[in-house]
């Protein structure tokens, strides 16, 4: 299998020059094809509040207009010449508005990150884009997620505001998944990566994925192709195949419920047999990666449906280890409601593995 091209080299040059007028070859792309030259261009700014900034962006990998939305460290205007790490929230599946606001609507995503000295930069993925640049039967071209969301965009942040190369990633549900995927193609551009309730293995269910782009009115083999004939594409873009490229040592936060209703539930819910399947993927990946030498911490908390009322939650409780490694200072508020623990586990505990620190829990646990 090709390895996916080695961006964080092109990252730096492009930094460096200022420009993105740069094709992208991916030689570990599907389509091994050449993205259209151009520039990402903001064509619209809107400051709201003293920490949210959404830019419109004419992106050329995307092929259209797209937005992302930053909430801006404390000091920001304080500190005109100060550069800041950014930590990227990917958001889930199957918002035909874009999802880029998703976090801010759903959770108190603001406040958590109030004490911290980082750019928190969440930007729009599609509904089913899966963080990914689309095969579209080889020929490649939009809707490039990946290349928009790591070629396209650190420049323009850096321009925009001040960004500069320690970065980590995190997301939920899809963005779970994406998350994990940047980290195993791109182990050098990320400094840590957290997954809540991320698919983890893409392949154990492609039809579950598939499906999903019929729903959204796409080919179902649009994306990564057909997942016998394209074998190599869904696994070069499945986390738990790429997984193998995360170096010993390399902080990852994975964190899932069992389905069952949970503290942070209607008593009343239904089994959630969507979060259930995932929490098996995320076993998997978690026993995957203490054998590989990653410095896990996994928190499978047992009950608990799929939703962002645990996700805001398992930001909250990923948050220093994601500031940690990008170097920015943090204090983060306790999160919300009760932390359930996984199988075996005392309430409250969060499962360390090998080579991560312990997260205390905050008062009020």
């Amino acid at each position: 299998m090709l390895k996916p091209f080695p961006f964080p080299r092109r990252a730096r040059l492009a930094l460096l020059s200022g420009l993105l007028a740069v094709a992208l070859v991916l030689a570990g792309s599907p389509a091994g094809a050449v993205l259209p030259v151009g520039e990402a261009v903001v064509v619209a700014r809107e400051r709201s509040g003293e920490r949210t900034l959404d830019l419109t962006i004419d992106s050329p990998a995307v092929g259209a207009r797209v937005k992302t939305r930053i909430l801006l460290p404390p000091g920001f205007d304080d500190q005109p010449a100060r550069t800041w790490p950014v930590i990227y929230l990917l958001h889930g599946c199957c918002n035909k508005n874009g999802g880029w606001d998703r976090w801010t609507a759903l959770t108190d995503v603001a406040e958590i990150t109030a004490g911290t000295e980082a750019l928190i930069v969440m930007p729009e993925g599609g509904a089913v884009g899966y963080y990914s640049d689309w095969w579209n039967g080889g020929r490649g071209g939009p809707p490039a997620w990946e290349t928009f969301h790591l070629g396209e965009l650190p420049p323009l942040l850096a321009r925009e505001v001040r960004a500069g190369p320690r970065r980590a990633v995190a997301g939920a549900s899809m963005g779970g998944t994406g998350a994990l995927e940047y980290a195993g193609r791109y182990p050098e551009f990320f400094r840590a990566a957290a997954s809540y309730s991320g698919r983890l293995d893409t392949r154990l269910d492609a039809a579950a994925v598939r499906r999903r782009l019929v729903d959204h009115g796409h080919d179902p083999d649009a994306m990564w192709g057909d997942p016998v004939a394209q074998a190599g594409i869904w696994a070069a873009h499945n986390p738990c195949d790429v997984l193998r490229n995360i170096p010993a040592g390399f902080p990852v936060y994975v964190s899932n419920g069992d389905g069952t209703p949970g503290p942070l539930d209607d008593p009343n819910a239904p089994f959630d047999a969507l979060e259930a399947q995932f929490e098996g993927m995320a076993e998997a990946y978690v026993d995957r990666a203490r054998r590989q030498g990653v410095a896990v911490t996994a928190h499978l908390y047992g009950p608990g449906r799929h939703n962002y009322a645990y996700w805001e939650r398992e930001f909250a409780l990923s948050l220093p280890m994601l500031a940690r490694a990008v170097g920015a200072a943090t204090t983060v508020p306790a999160p919300a409601g009760e932390v359930s623990p996984g199988p075996g586990q005392p309430r409250g505990q969060v499962e360390v593995l090998p080579g991560e620190a312990v997260l205390e829990p905050s008062a009020g646990e």
